[in-house]
């Protein structure tokens, strides 16, 4: 079993910067592939980011990659998005994800996940 917990989340104006974090228990964070999500109100959740167990290789939507970053530090159980200049449309909860036994070619389908954390919101007025 793992439990996420999400934090960082906030009101920022657009062009601000956040930091989001997740927080994970349990013996085998590290071996987990993780993702980020997100969902805006009346949408699907959709794909952000994703990072395998080492840390040395990210994937990004195509929507974010210019401005979000995926990391993780096993030492700590905690895997991060950092967020710059943050736009209105990246308004929406943002859910942390783990998956035990997915593949990387999947990384961006919500199916292969099997943790989910409780989600933190962004807000970013103009």
């Amino acid at each position: 079993q793992v439990q996420l917990v999400e934090s960082g989340g906030g009101l920022v104006q657009a062009g601000g910067s956040l930091r989001l974090s997740c927080a994970a228990s349990g013996r085998t964070f590290s071996s987990y592939l993780m993702g980020w999500f997100r969902q805006a109100p009346g949408k699907e959740r959709e794909f952000v980011a994703a990072i395998r167990w080492t840390g040395l290789t990210t994937r990004h939507a195509d929507s974010v990659k210019e401005r979000f970053t995926i990391s993780r530090d096993n030492a700590k159980n905690t895997v991060y998005l950092q967020i710059n200049i943050l736009k209105p449309e990246d308004t929406a909860v943002y859910y942390c994800a783990a998956s035990s036994s997915g593949t990387w070619p999947r990384a961006a389908l919500l199916a292969q996940y099997d943790y989910w954390g409780q989600g933190t919101q962004v807000t970013v007025s103009s």
